[in-house]
């Protein structure tokens, strides 16, 4: 059990925001060329045989050399086979992202294991033989897949046997095929996410370039200059990438105990040359300022700003910060965004890309900035207008009586807002019935992410697995008339496991209807580390 001391840092370091980088579209005009990268759908490929796969069986981690002997026929074999945990039925991975990994569960004491892909394209199945419970796609295979295959159904199969040294003991099993599709577009950018460490008394910020196959470190407490700060969390990118803006704690024993602090990414952690003496004195305020948020409306010279929590008169409510204030006075240097007609305290709250609207959580009680701890919780928004606030409303899909919602986040087009729930009197923070959905900024029918839901053959379910934090990728990008968001939020899918990080496809069509994906696992990450509140950005970070 961990002490309490780091129990009260992790309660204080789970919050986040939405802010990350380049100009959005108004929430109801199509995404174009000026919003989005725009892809076009593959061309059917050429008559004839893909030479992608190899034409021999791919045979090592421990497998035999006879391998292929061994299991004979591939038509042979019972069902009961392997719990595939990894991928997914039905994945879709963005293009040149993390090598397609495979990852078995045994069920008959299976230690042999034969793998193969099969796409109509090529007239020749890829075979791989391992004794190892994980095998990743080769990097060359890989590579030609993400030239060849992409936006078609690659088929997985799966047979497994009880391996003697020389023979096998009975028939192979045969697990449940499945597919994965390569996406026509990429997801770019740069996650950088929250952890206590393997030893689970530290934290630090670690992150990596979408399709590194390492983490690095990002920042920790003693790479803040001056010291003082013994807990980093709450972060978020500014919207040109140089800086991660985080609550910065000084009391490892009292996450209240906040402030909010930006540094440079390029490992000399400086501030901003635009933050005045005033606006660095506003920032410093202390405790419970947390959350810090930003828009890319708001980021230029002349007009540097910032929303965080902070408790006016004891309620916890929203203002904003001028990072250029030459007064600390309220009105000129920092001031309070008016919620009328929420009678709630505020938390959680996140700023539309561009600079009109603010979504946040609202409850009966808000602690540490973001935590709602009697449930009750609703998202509501209310515009910035200039800082002035105005009328607070339910958003429609996220302020259902039955559920306490909460941590909503604004696509990179505005378009949608993620968000959690879970039943009506819990907190969502680290809950294990929390799940992520959408809803369209306007609000509207809320959808429930596939990417909820672990593997069926694992003993992992949902609500159950703390799905949270959701978190969108800094682009939306176009192939034909679809278009492709990416998400990422954290889940703990096994009991006793730590907190991890997964990736979340959704696509939307022309017509507005909305699909979603099973999750993606990041298995760069460390397993023994507790990784969570990831935030996905252009980071410009220096690893």
């Amino acid at each position: 059990m961990r002490s309490r001391l780091v129990l009260s840092c992790l309660l204080f370091a789970a919050c986040s925001s939405g802010g990350n980088g380049n100009t959005g579209t108004p929430p109801d005009s199509p995404v174009t060329a000026d919003a989005a990268d725009v892809f076009d759908t593959p061309p059917p490929p050429d008559a004839g045989p893909i030479v992608v796969f190899p034409m021999t069986p791919i045979v090592g981690n421990g497998a035999p050399s006879n391998a292929d002997v061994l299991f004979g026929d591939p038509s042979i074999g019972i069902p009961g086979g392997p719990c595939i945990a990894e991928p997914s039925k039905g994945t879709l991975l963005p293009k040149k992202f993390l090598r397609q990994r495979f990852r078995l569960i045994p069920a008959n004491g299976e230690n042999l294991f034969e793998i193969r892909l099969h796409t109509p394209s090529i007239d020749h199945d890829l075979v791989a033989y391992t004794a190892s419970t994980t095998w990743i796609v080769p990097q060359a295979i890989w590579d030609a897949m993400n030239t060849s295959l992409i936006d078609q159904p690659i088929e997985y199969r799966v047979r497994a046997a009880q391996w003697n040294g020389t023979a096998l003991i009975g028939q192979p099993t045969i697990s449940a095929t499945g597919t994965f599709r390569i996406a026509p577009v990429d997801a770019p950018g740069t996650i950088v996410y929250w952890t206590s460490g393997a030893s689970g008394n530290t934290t630090a910020f670690k992150g990596f370039n979408i399709g590194d196959e390492t983490v690095h470190d990002v920042m920790g407490p003693s790479a803040v200059p001056g010291g003082g700060v013994l807990c980093v969390g709450c972060h978020t990118s500014t919207p040109d990438g140089k800086y991660v803006a985080f609550s910065a704690n000084s009391t490892v024993t009292d996450g209240r105990n906040a402030h909010v602090d930006m540094r440079s990414l390029d490992g000399n952690a400086t501030q901003p040359p635009f933050l005045t003496p005033s606006a660095l004195t506003l920032i410093n305020r202390s405790p419970n300022q947390q959350s810090p948020a930003y828009s890319a409306a708001h980021w230029a010279d002349g007009d540097h700003m910032m929303l965080s929590m902070f408790p006016v008169s004891n309620v916890p409510s929203i203002i904003w910060t001028n990072l250029e204030a030459t007064s600390t006075d309220q009105g000129t240097g920092w001031g309070v965004i008016a919620r009328t007609g929420d009678p709630g305290q505020a938390g959680a709250g996140t700023w539309s890309h561009d600079g009109q609207t603010i979504a946040y959580s609202s409850g009966p009680l808000v602690t540490s900035g973001m935590n709602l701890d009697n449930g009750r919780g609703d998202i509501y928004t209310v515009p910035y207008n200039g800082g002035a606030g105005g009328n607070a409303t339910k958003l429609l899909g996220a302020s259902d009586t039955n559920y306490s919602e909460s941590y909503a986040a604004f696509s990179r087009d505005d378009a949608l807002i993620a968000f959690v729930r879970v039943p009506a009197t819990q907190n969502p923070y680290n809950n294990p019935q929390e799940e992520v959905y959408l809803v369209p900024r306007a609000g509207g029918v809320p959808t429930r992410l596939m990417a909820n839901d672990p593997m069926e053959c694992t003993a992992a379910v949902s609500p159950g697995a703390s799905n949270s934090w959701p978190k969108w990728s800094p682009k939306v990008q176009l192939a034909g008339t679809t278009k492709y968001y990416w998400l990422t939020f954290s889940s703990r899918r096994q009991p006793g496991a730590t907190q991890q990080i997964y990736v979340a496809p959704v696509t939307v069509d022309a017509n507005g209807a909305i699909t979603t994906y099973p999750a993606v696992y990041l298995w760069n990450q460390p397993t023994s580390e507790s990784n969570h509140t990831p935030a996905w950005d252009e980071f410009q970070v220096i690893f």
